[in-house]
């Protein structure tokens, strides 16, 4: 039986989404936007050269038809990116209305978000002085400290001794749909961080809160660092997915990096965990042993947590670099009746203002079919097309482009 690999680069969008007025970075419409297309231009422009030089350099990408993908979604011509497609290529629009990991993720297997996301206002504070009184109470303390909009690790940086003297959960949220809960693994615990989200997550996800975020950090003032053990609480898919359709099949489904988290853990056998480098190696080992007719779903994080919201346009260009390669060996690994898709849940431009998402089309990458023009298509339609290649039924709005 084939298996089918589903590869999500984090915010690695390609711009074009024909609703992008409608979504802002701060006042800014998302008008524009095209993540991978303005790193491209900025590295042939020599303004992102830290830490690597040059044009955007991504040829097993780009030989998949990824240049070809961007002028589909965006009609931008990407420098360096110019191949002759050898594998399957296209762009996704997604219709879900939030630019957000659980919104993207569903779409991609196969159910839209049938609601509105509650966000908090960026104001001072953000949350409403019950739920605030509520997290306290749940966490034994007086108070909390943040209740704001912040960067995480701005946000730790400025309350991290305050944290460590009083005890209080530094509490914080963003753009997203999100309410994030950051602790010192050490003077609060991290077990204890984990119990107190999963004890909050109920009542954010009645109110349409996507997430609840446990982001443990270790270190002392002037020196604090996040650790590898964020645990995110996602408010359940409203219905079955891509994943749940193969594991009522009888199909192994391995998920690589935060997918069991965004699907709390519904239809998934198992999961690793880990920076993007270690799911990197996890994703290569199971190109070799993962079952036939199994499916392995991977999100690589770091593109969207490391550079994206940091604005960072030389380090998303070294880890796209870095993450080209590796595809290439990847793909080395492959059967030659399995499929592999790349794409990715939204956009996170780093030439963009603020520190935002951006709404964008995401490039769909294949390899194991030849040479396919798929066009315009949607965020659904993926995982049509890996339940047709995997030999299930699928469910939900999305028709196979295979």
């Amino acid at each position: 039986m084939p298996r089918a690999f589903l590869v999500v680069m984090d915010s690695a969008g390609i711009g074009g989404a024909p609703d992008a007025a409608t979504f802002f970075n701060e006042t800014r419409p998302d008008t524009g936007a095209n993540t991978i297309a303005h790193i491209a231009e900025a590295c042939a422009a020599g303004r992102a050269e830290e830490g690597r030089s040059g044009p955007l350099h991504l040829p097993t990408l780009a030989r998949l038809g990824l240049g070809q993908a961007i002028a589909a979604a965006s009609s931008l011509a990407a420098p360096s990116l110019t191949a002759e497609p050898e594998g399957l290529y296209g762009a996704a629009t997604e219709i879900s209305r939030g630019k957000d990991t659980p919104s993207g993720h569903w779409e991609l297997a196969g159910v839209p978000v049938p609601w509105d996301w509650h966000y908090f206002p960026a104001t001072e504070p953000s949350f409403p002085t019950e739920l605030s009184r509520f997290v306290a109470q749940c966490a034994g303390t007086e108070g909390i400290l943040g209740d704001c909009h912040a960067p995480g690790t701005a946000i730790i940086e400025r309350l991290g001794g305050e944290h460590i003297r009083t005890g209080w959960p530094i509490c914080y949220t963003s753009a997203d749909s999100v309410f994030q809960i950051a602790a010192h693994q050490e003077h609060f615990g991290l077990e204890r961080l984990y119990k107190l989200c999963e004890a909050i997550a109920p009542r954010l996800h009645a109110m349409k809160v996507g997430r609840v975020i446990a982001r443990p950090f270790i270190g002392s003032e002037g020196a604090f660092q996040r650790t590898q053990n964020r645990h995110d609480y996602a408010i359940a898919p409203p219905a079955p997915t891509l994943c749940d359709w193969a594991h009522a099949a009888g199909r192994p489904v391995h998920a690589v990096g935060k997918i069991g988290d965004i699907f709390s853990m519904q239809g998934i056998t198992d999961v690793v965990k880990g920076a993007d480098a270690t799911l990197m190696q996890h994703l290569q080992r199971l190109a070799v042993e993962a079952e036939e007719g199994s499916l392995t779903f991977a999100n690589f994080v770091e593109f969207d947590s490391l550079y994206g919201h940091r604005r960072d346009v030389s380090g998303y260009a070294r880890a796209l670099e870095w993450f080209d390669r590796e595809l290439a060996r990847t793909l080395a690994l492959l059967k030659p009746d399995d499929l592999l898709i790349v794409t990715a849940d939204h956009g996170n431009d780093p030439t963009w203002s603020s520190t935002d998402h951006t709404r964008e089309r995401v490039p769909v990458l294949g390899w194991g079919l030849g040479p396919r023009n798929v066009g315009l298509v949607g965020f659904a339609d993926i995982a049509a097309s890996i339940a047709a290649h995997l030999q299930i039924e699928a469910q939900g709005p999305g028709r196979s482009f295979l």
